[in-house]
C-alpha cells in the first residue's frame, strides 16, 4: 500500500479503494484474510512528515477457541492514524502501519458466537457449574485450631 508524495497537494488528498490482502503477510493457520482490504484515508504533508488518518476494513477467517470451527470476523479500524517521517523517497509504503492496526484489532480469544446470532458448540467457563461438596475438606479449617498466642 503505497502513497506517492508528489501526488499530494498542499491541502492533502483523500484516497479510497481496495487492495489484495496478501500484503498483510499473515502467516498463521488460524487467521486468513478473506477478500480485499478496503480503505478510506486522508493524507497530508506537515513539515517533514506524512500524516495519514482514516478507516480500514477487512474480513478475516478465524478459528473459534472453544469449538475449533472456522468463521468470518469483520475487522473495522475506524481510527487509523500514522505519522511517518519523510526521508527522501517519493514513495511511502503504508504496509507496516496498516498491518499493525489490523493485527491489533484481532480478538485475543476468537469465539464463533461473537455476533450473538451463532451458538457455539464448544465448552465455555461460564457454562461450568461448581458444586460445593461436603466430602472435600476445607483447607482453611486447619487454621481454626492454630494457636498463635503461645506462652512459655
Amino acid at each position: 500500500m503505497n502513497i506517492h508524495l508528489k501526488q499530494i497537494p498542499a491541502e492533502g488528498i483523500h484516497l479510497e479503494g481496495e487492495e489484495a490482502a496478501d500484503f498483510l503477510d499473515i502467516d498463521e493457520s488460524a487467521i486468513k484474510p478473506v477478500g480485499q482490504v478496503e480503505y478510506s484515508l486522508d493524507a497530508g504533508i506537515s513539515g517533514v512528515g506524512l500524516i495519514v488518518t482514516g478507516i480500514l476494513r477487512v474480513d478475516v477467517e478465524l478459528e473459534c477457541v472453544s469449538c475449533l470451527k472456522h468463521f468470518i470476523y469483520p475487522i473495522h479500524v475506524r481510527n487509523f492514524a500514522a505519522q511517518i517521517e519523510l526521508r527522501g523517497p517519493e514513495l511511502v509504503d503504508l504496509t507496516p502501519w496498516v498491518r499493525e492496526d489490523i493485527l491489533l484489532a484481532l480478538p485475543a480469544h476468537p469465539h464463533c458466537d461473537w455476533d450473538g446470532k451463532t451458538k457455539c458448540a464448544g465448552l465455555r467457563l461460564k457454562d461450568l457449574t461448581v458444586r460445593d461438596s461436603q466430602k472435600t475438606p476445607n483447607a482453611w479449617d486447619a487454621l481454626d485450631g492454630l494457636n498463635l498466642n503461645r506462652r512459655k
